[in-house]
């Protein structure tokens, strides 16, 4: 026991989103009760990994006094038992259930009951929320992305079909949240191989944050990709 540097997590700010998670290469850190919370001060190293990735900034390294780092208590840790992330056929498990990455592919039948392919759903993976997916997610790989304010869905009825069919979704609302991050998530989002990117946004004035973060986003990743813009107006048509 001595005076070293680890992580702290403050549980008033820590929403649970589980983002540290897989950012944390020593599994030290698991949600319970709906926090983030380190298991044991043995597993981390206070190297900070899971510093930048906390939407609520609610990580920070601290000085205080703590076990030693056990790296062979790590090694064991994520061989002998469940690991925080495990990559299997599409699906990445993580330690919040509510930020588990899967891909939803779905096969629409063309001669389905009408009634049946008014309920059909063409959401393609989850999450969705720009602030809880993982820009490493394995199907960000050639992907046609869909970024669109929140409202835009409620305003538009046909919303699943012209626009999230085929697509990889990403919703926020750019009034609410902090452009500057949305900006520096997507940049992360476009180091994937990205085939094109499509921007929905309602015509009020405050939606254009969400057009700004993306498109600045483009140009810090260097890409060049096919980019569209569509405005749905209040009265849920297409401007």
């Amino acid at each position: 026991m001595g005076e070293r540097s680890i992580v702290k997590i403050d549980e008033t700010k820590c929403n649970g989103c589980g983002l540290c998670i897989p950012n944390c290469h020593e599994g030290a850190i698991q949600i319970i009760d709906g926090k983030a919370r380190i298991i044991d001060d043995k597993y981390c190293d206070g190297m900070g990994n899971c510093l930048g990735h906390c939407p609520e900034e609610a990580i920070t390294i601290i000085n205080r006094d703590a076990v030693e780092f056990d790296e062979g208590a790590v090694k064991e840790r994520l061989e002998g038992e469940r690991k925080d992330i495990i990559r299997t056929k599409g699906v990445t498990l993580s330690g919040c259930p509510g930020t588990l990455a899967k891909n939803l592919k779905k096969v629409i039948k063309p001669f389905e009951d009408i009634q049946k392919l008014k309920s059909v759903s063409y959401l393609n993976q989850w999450p969705v929320q720009l602030k809880l997916v993982n820009p490493e997610a394995e199907y960000f790989e050639n992907a046609d992305i869909l970024i669109a304010a929140d409202c835009t869905a409620y305003a538009y009825g046909a919303f699943h079909k012209d626009f999230i069919e085929g697509r990889v979704t990403l919703i926020g609302c750019p009034k609410l949240d902090d452009i500057d991050y949305y900006t520096e998530k997507l940049t992360k989002i476009f180091n994937n191989d990205i085939k094109s990117i499509t921007v929905v946004r309602m015509s009020v004035p405050c939606c254009a944050g969400i057009v700004a973060a993306t498109q600045k986003a483009i140009f810090s990743s260097g890409k060049i990709v096919n980019y569209k813009e569509v405005i749905i107006g209040l009265d849920g048509e297409i401007i």
